[in-house]
């Protein structure tokens, strides 16, 4: 059998019971992927470049700067990023930041701006790499310089681990061999966090989301305003919420300052916040709050 295996069963129609701290019914987890300026890039040295632009996939020649996308993933950083942090600082609410390490060391304000908000920093990785390209070694080594690298831009190493796109067969087992995570959410299978044995430990996922996620405004079929993008959440939201009557739930939202942050589109996370919070058992939550109290529920 290959390894991990898969669960198509999960907790089945047995959902789990009871409710989040405070008697919370729906946690709800907004997320910024900040991953500006730790893209593949000419710039940065590798043979290749990220190809995925506002305008789609476009083919530059073969050694060849895309400027243009280059410029693109800049937005975020020097324009989206203070945007998003403005409306959850407004409204009081901390998220989770996936973070590529080398995109914290490119612009440290942001990283010091983050952890002065009470917002969670999540290894995204070293840089934003697909780790089932890398040897087993090579995936090992960048885990370790990813959490020495937080160490040094946020003062304090990261519990939560998340790989872009997908984990390779080896990433949670050394995630958790490093020992220092207490959870990965490299996952997009449950509505609620679950546990799975690695190495015959217990070990935390909570899982993501790909489909409330502002990355469907880069891609085909997708968001094309603001407007599309709320009333997709609210339509998660009201879902879930429903659904959780009868246990608890959790909506992961996914946020990139380069898409998201643009004037167009940013309206839809403040109104999307106002909304949620006008219904009684609505927890805006960090992704580490949220593994502590699964933990915790679990333990207790």
């Amino acid at each position: 059998m290959l390894s991990p295996a898969r669960d198509l069963v999960g907790y089945g129609r047995q959902r789990p019971q009871g409710t989040w701290p405070n008697g919370a019914r729906l946690a709800i987890s907004l997320v910024i992927n900040y991953e500006e300026g730790s893209e593949r890039s000419l710039a940065m040295g590798d043979p290749d470049q990220e190809s995925m632009t506002e305008w789609g996939s476009y083919a530059i020649p073969a050694g060849t700067r895309n400027l243009a996308m280059e410029s693109m993933y800049e937005y975020g950083s020097r324009v989206g990023i203070w945007r998003i942090l403005d409306i959850l600082d407004e409204q009081s609410v901390r998220a989770t930041f996936h973070a590529c390490a080398v995109a914290f060391e490119q612009n440290p304000d942001v990283a010091q701006a983050a952890v002065a908000g009470g917002h969670e920093i999540c290894s995204h990785g070293y840089r934003w790499e697909e780790v089932f390209r890398l040897s087993e070694a090579e995936e090992r080594e960048h885990i370790r310089l990813a959490v020495e690298s937080f160490e040094r831009t946020c003062g304090k190493r990261p519990v939560g681990w998340y790989c872009r796109y997908g984990a390779s067969i080896h990433t949670r087992r050394l995630v958790a061999e490093e020992g220092g995570f207490l959870y990965d959410s490299d996952a997009y299978n449950d509505d609620v966090p679950y546990f799975v044995e690695v190495e015959g430990s217990r070990h935390l996922v909570v899982p993501y989301t790909a489909d409330v996620n502002d990355f469907r405004y880069w891609n085909s079929p997708g968001l094309s305003q603001a407007s599309d993008f709320f009333e997709y959440m609210k339509e998660s939201f009201e879902v879930l919420y429903e659904d959780s009557a009868t246990g608890p739930r959790m909506m992961s939202i996914g946020l990139h300052p380069r898409m998201v942050g643009r004037p167009g589109r940013v309206r839809a996370i403040k109104r999307f916040i106002e909304y949620a919070r006008q219904f009684e058992g609505v927890w805006f939550a960090t992704r580490e709050e949220i593994a502590r109290a699964w933990l915790e529920r679990a333990d207790g």
